[in-house]
């Protein structure tokens, strides 16, 4: 399908100065919320979004002012929700917003100018308790569009048995600095303020700094912490549990997920989940960190068209399910970006069809970057690859979901240490499209009770810079010799000519991941002082094969006379 993105902004309405108005909840809690109108007479529909990091700021890191948002024909409302900013209560996190969105969704159907039909939008938490919102009893809620936000909270603290210490102790502090500003706790904001810069993983247990065991009164991240990831708990807060009530509302949804955001495969998944509930639901994927959504990330340029105006994406949404304005034809199904192309490509499904290629070598990948082989034929012998992880020197996060900075970074230096092995492709001859989700099947064996995985795909470019395209992490809690098998991230990259793809295997991504002590103990509890050496082998041959599984773009090679893929 060809498209071209359309920019041109539709007449705009000159909007009344905001408004504060509170609700009160059936338990008796005070909402407050921001209310923008347009200065016109006639009853429009309200775009809700429900803010835990203040109203005030209302997602304007990424998307416009809500009032250029009421300027476009919408009663624009942003709302504290339970325990931030102004409103009253205790903010935990999914515990209350089931039944607290559709109190508020029902409560802004009714405010004075609305015309009784309600949509959501918002990104990272206020996309999370839009999916939470729908699977309440609010029949005036009509279309949701959220980006980059949690799916399963299982798997939004965990990875595949991993606890995401970065992410989950970041965002801990800022929750908790926030409820310490609220409680007029000068002396506690301030010293979680400063932790915020430098996250305090120099004590005993990484994952468990002091700071926050001190002030864990004042957010719920320690608790999450004590919450394993096979908990029944993580269900109670999870749309995925109330995903057959969420479809039976055929709601028109509106997905936008980055390529290097943390929650691009909860995006992904969530889109795959509903996608058919409604016709009118989309899905566009950039090369966009977490925030903010522009052309340059990390290290690269995307381009203009990288430079997406998101906000017309949505307002075009709103007005095709909101105001039945013509223009569904236009709207491609998913949008996603090629990082390799730096263009944007239209499709109706996502890609699963794969091609295999074989890890190879003669035991120096750990070693030496060109040792290692991706190709189509399998080794003539069987060889071991080792990885002795040593946690006094863990493999770094580099660029990705975690890094500093962020995004797509060369990552060239750390493929050179000797505890990552890297399997590289010859160079193409011609273009390869990369689009839907690799995954990895490995041959290992551990000289320990555990071990971590991590897994780096990325584009070796013809100056020798490698740039991530795709990542997988995972947690071994029970090291058994045999074979494992990982996805990875969803992504999109044609390698041009000249070009080659590489992945790198690590036992460790620090700080992304707290270490794995190798003792078979819980690395999210056990001491530093506990982590031991771990080796681990991985082998590759015709009777111990590891390899990757790369999805083509249509389920076919569109041309690599050097590798000679074969579709599975």
């Amino acid at each position: 399908m060809k498209f071209e993105q359309m920019t041109a902004e539709p007449f705009r309405l000159p909007v009344l100065p905001s408004t504060i108005e509170t609700m009160t909840l059936k338990d008796g809690t005070r909402l407050d919320a921001d209310v923008y109108r347009p200065a016109a007479r006639r009853p429009f529909p309200v775009l809700l979004q429900r803010q835990a990091y203040s109203r005030r700021i209302a997602c304007s890191i990424c998307y416009a002012h809500p009032a250029w948002y009421a300027s476009h024909g919408y009663i624009v409302v942003v709302q504290d929700v339970r325990g931030r900013g102004t409103s009253e209560g205790t903010f935990r996190p999914g515990e209350s917003e089931i039944e607290d969105g559709a109190e508020a969704v029902e409560w802004a159907a009714r405010l004075d100018g609305a015309n009784g039909d309600v949509a959501m939008y918002g990104f990272s938490y206020q996309a999370y308790n839009q999916l939470l919102t729908a699977a309440g009893n609010c029949p005036s809620l009509k279309a949701l569009a959220p980006a980059m936000g949690p799916w399963n909270p299982a798997q939004w603290a965990y990875e595949n048995g991993a606890f995401q210490m970065k992410h989950m102790i970041s965002w801990g502090i800022q929750i908790a600095a926030e409820t310490a500003r609220r409680a007029g706790d000068d002396e506690a904001f301030s010293a979680l303020q400063a932790a915020a810069s430098n996250l305090p993983l120099g004590g005993p247990i990484a994952s468990m700094p002091e700071l926050l065991r001190k002030h864990r009164h004042y957010s719920h991240v320690m608790d999450w912490l004590e919450t394993p990831a096979d908990s029944p708990y993580w269900a109670s807060i999870s749309p995925v549990a109330h995903v057959d009530a969420i479809r039976a509302r055929r709601l028109p949804m509106l997905f936008v997920g980055g390529w290097f955001d943390p929650f691009l495969p909860a995006t992904v998944e969530s889109f795959r989940s509903l996608a058919r509930s409604s016709e009118d639901t989309r899905l566009i994927v950039g090369p966009w960190i977490h925030f903010p959504w522009t052309r340059k990330v990390g290290s690269v340029d995307f381009g203009a068209e990288a430079q997406r105006n998101v906000d017309i994406d949505h307002i075009r949404f709103f007005d095709c399910v909101l105001k039945g304005s013509p223009n569904r034809a236009d709207h491609p199904r998913i949008e996603l970006f090629d990082m390799g192309l730096k263009k944007w490509r239209a499709c109706e499904d996502l890609p699963t069809s794969t091609h295999s290629l074989f890890l190879d070598g003669t035991g120096r990948a750990s070693m030496d970057p060109r040792d290692g082989t991706l190709g189509s034929r399998q080794g003539t012998a069987d060889h071991a690859e080792h990885i002795v992880h040593d946690p006094w020197r863990p493999a770094p996060t580099v660029g990705g979901y975690y890094g500093v900075p962020t995004g797509p970074v060369d990552r060239r230096v750390t493929d050179e240490r000797g505890d990552v092995l890297t399997f590289t492709t010859d160079t193409l001859e011609d273009a390869v499209e990369v689009v839907g989700e690799p995954e990895v099947e490995l041959e290992l064996s551990c000289d320990r009770p555990s071990f971590d995985l991590c897994c780096i795909l990325s584009l070796v470019t013809s100056d020798e810079r490698v740039h991530q395209i795709s990542s997988g992490y995972a947690h071994y809690r029970v090291a058994t010799a045999g074979r494992y098998r990982l996805k990875l991230a969803t992504t999109c990259a044609t390698l041009g000519k000249g070009e080659r793809l590489r992945l790198s295997i690590a036992g460790a991504d620090y700080p992304a991941y707290p270490v794995n002590p190798g003792t078979g103990e819980d690395p999210v509890s056990t001491p530093k002082s506990h982590a031991v050496v771990t080796t681990i082998a991985l082998w590759h041959g015709p009777e111990r094969p590891s390899l990757l599984r790369l999805p083509v773009g249509d389920g076919r090679l569109l041309a690599s006379t050097g590798l000679q893929l074969r579709v599975s």
